[in-house]
């Protein structure tokens, strides 16, 4: 645990694993245990176009020899491949990519299109988009140990929210987990609410700063800022925003006094490349590595 505060610290998941790190690492973990248990040889997923987990789970066949097929979103990207670099990376990793438009991907769960994927790529093991299922929650239950038990907060961005619901089933009772949405809308709370029993959770969706990978000049000059003073990077779309609430919430008195704060970096640094592509060229100032 880092310090970056007199009451607030940050788990640096971001340091675990090689390629495949933070909360990937921890969804993955399982899943791909599942996945050669079961004797599977290709593994199918989905994501957007800088998606952590795609890239992650890219470095499944480089570690895993497992054939790994990236379902993307927007058909448009098959042309800009060497422009993008996460799809980049992944392509080096030997991801095998299926582009589709943004309607067929809204169905991407649906039993037709899974049927769709078996007819062109055949037996595949079926990792959902952001990776969160059972075993990908199991796996970030792993996050909180003994150490973090002195805790009163934990706090997490959340995306899908299987990162928040292994946090809350592996949290004390006393302690209470903040989850700071990355998305617009407060549709997460009834999806977290299906995968956990405890109460001793919430979400915040007052940081989403317009909505999943939008960013504007005050978040990153609070990255920025955030990074001169202590030297650890964060990621514009999710832990950015996380760490800006809490610092909002910290002036905003919303902690009771001699609280003591856990914030889980979850990674994700990698967006960073492809963002400061798009901020160049809208001409805004760029997020420092």
């Amino acid at each position: 645990m880092q310090q970056v505060r007199d009451n607030l610290f940050l788990k640096r998941e971001d340091l675990i694993g090689e390629g495949i790190s933070g909360n990937k690492y921890r969804k993955l973990k399982y899943n791909i245990l599942e996945a050669k248990r079961l004797g599977y040889t290709k593994i199918v997923t989905f994501g957007g176009a800088y998606s952590n987990h795609i890239l992650a789970a890219s470095y499944i066949k480089k570690k895993h020899d497992i054939e790994v097929v990236g379902v993307i979103r927007g058909e448009e990207l098959l042309t800009k491949v060497k422009e993008n670099p996460t799809l980049l990376q992944a392509q080096k990793n030997g991801m095998q990519f299926y582009f589709v438009t943004r309607e067929q991907y809204r169905n991407k769960a649906s039993e037709s299109f899974i049927i769709e994927l078996k007819e062109k790529f055949g037996e595949f093991y079926l990792l959902p988009e952001g990776g969160t299922n059972p075993l990908a929650i199991k796996g970030c239950e792993e996050i909180l140990t003994k150490e973090t038990k002195q805790y009163d907060y934990i706090c997490c961005p959340v995306g899908t929210g299987g990162t928040l619901a292994g946090l809350i089933n592996s949290s004390e009772l006393k302690q209470h987990v903040i989850g700071f949405s990355a998305l617009k809308g407060d549709f997460l709370s009834k999806e977290v609410a299906t995968l956990v029993t405890k109460v001793n959770w919430s979400i915040n969706c007052d940081y989403h700063f317009g909505g999943y990978a939008k960013v504007t000049k005050e978040l990153i000059d609070f990255l920025n800022e955030f990074k001169t003073v202590t030297g650890i990077t964060l990621d514009p779309i999710y832990n950015g925003k996380m760490m800006f609430g809490i610092y909002d919430l910290l002036k905003k008195d919303f902690f009771p006094k001699n609280t003591s704060i856990l914030a889980i970096h979850t990674g994700g640094l990698q967006s960073i490349d492809g963002m400061n592509l798009l901020l160049q060229k809208k001409g805004l100032p760029l997020i420092n590595k």
